[in-house]
């Protein structure tokens, strides 16, 4: 059965992989899922050392965060990333396999109504 937080913990990696300066409304955003849920998600990805924060200034009052993947959060990436590609690709396989069922009672069922 699918871990969905850890797809959203890959999700949040691969995301600040590209771009550590996203801020977390950013994030929360493009993964479609609630500022609450994201900063639960941020705050078990520091815990597990996988991904590290680092402040920087945006402007003379506020500052901003910068989110790192560590050398284990790289590792733990791959492995999330293997996993996730081999349930998609089973869940991949399973579909052809239903596509071809259907075809198969869609052509036997314009036979027998011919």
């Amino acid at each position: 059965m699918p871990d969905p937080q850890a797809e959203n913990h890959l999700k949040v990696m691969r995301l600040l992989e590209a771009n550590p300066r996203m801020t977390q409304r950013d994030l929360a955003r493009e993964l479609g899922i609630s500022l609450g849920g994201l900063n639960y998600c941020l705050k078990a990805l520091v815990e597990k050392g996988w991904i590290k924060m680092e402040n920087f200034s945006k402007s003379d009052r506020k500052l901003r965060y910068a989110y790192l993947l560590t050398p284990k959060g790289m590792a733990g990436k791959a492995r999330l990333t293997n996993h996730f590609l081999r349930r998609k690709l089973a869940e991949y396989e399973a579909l052809k396999e239903e596509i071809e069922r259907l075809r198969a009672e869609a052509a036997g069922a314009d036979t027998g109504s011919q």
